[in-house]
């Protein structure tokens, strides 16, 4: 009965299934076939956020206890200053009791016109918003690769269930195997965040702070020796830091440099 019913009749049992299956994710990325009202709050009430363009149409958002359309929304809605191409941003209420936040930005291929975006989570700022519905084009571009390039569809053909599950999954795992050698051959970028993660936790350290490490390390490190190795080792020490210049030995521990 699934292939006779609507497709956004769908979603929340797909997400439900998901979600058992230990599948994590913070948001729902969608176009506007399926940002729907009732959608939207059914996947809200599953505990994710949406975030996904929306057309003008019948649907309508409260702004002080009146109904407007999409049209009028952009009208009351803030100037942005066109910051990353946002012209203006609103928190409002859609006519289901769903708080969201809608932004409106410019139409590339139209400057003219704009489209808006929406945001059941009204706290991301009006870029972090745009960032995130952008990851929607990679999935573009990943059913364009699949149906043109890697035949999806096309392959073979037939009325049995198991068919195309196998047919599916043999195309995915092709674009899979494919997207990981491109990405060790062409891509020079970090895995993930991982990059700016360690950026953020890891502060540079100036070469006289890393020098001052150093040797307190060697110092903890003396103690556990036995006394003939100690001494060899401090010698080794004292005759390396009598080569030093004058204004590198001034950031050296006093301590170390008179033992």
């Amino acid at each position: 009965m699934e292939a006779l019913q609507p497709a956004p009749q769908h979603i929340p049992a797909m997400l439900t299934r998901a979600l058992s299956a230990g599948i994590q994710a913070s948001y729902v990325l969608m176009d506007t076939w399926f940002t729907q009202p009732p959608l939207i709050r059914a996947i809200v009430e599953q505990g994710l956020d949406v975030i996904g363009m929306i057309k003008a149409t019948n649907q309508r958002y409260v702004i002080d206890g009146q109904l407007l359309s999409l049209k009028q929304l952009y009208r009351c809605a803030q100037l942005a200053g066109q910051k990353n191409g946002v012209l203006r941003s609103i928190h409002t209420v859609m006519a289901n009791g769903v708080p969201v936040k809608v932004i409106f930005v410019q139409n590339r291929n139209k400057k003219s016109e704009w489209l808006a975006i929406l945001s059941t989570d009204c706290t991301l700022s009006d870029q972090e918003i745009v960032r995130i519905y952008g990851m929607r084009w990679d999935i573009e571009g990943f059913f364009k690769t699949t149906q043109s390039l890697l035949r999806l569809q096309k392959e073979f053909q037939g009325r049995s269930y198991d068919l195309l599950i196998s047919h599916t999954t043999i195309v995915f795992s092709r674009y899979i195997v494919l997207s990981w050698q491109n990405r060790c051959n062409t891509d020079d970028r970090t895995l993930g965040g991982f990059f700016y993660e360690l950026c953020d936790e890891i502060q540079d350290l100036d070469w006289a702070v890393a020098l001052q490490q150093l040797v307190e390390l060697l110092q903890d490190t003396l103690k556990k020796t036995n006394s003939r190795i100690k001494t060899m080792i401090e010698s080794q020490l004292q005759q390396w830091i009598a080569s030093l210049p004058a204004y590198i030995k001034a950031y050296l521990p006093i301590s170390f440099c008179e033992s």
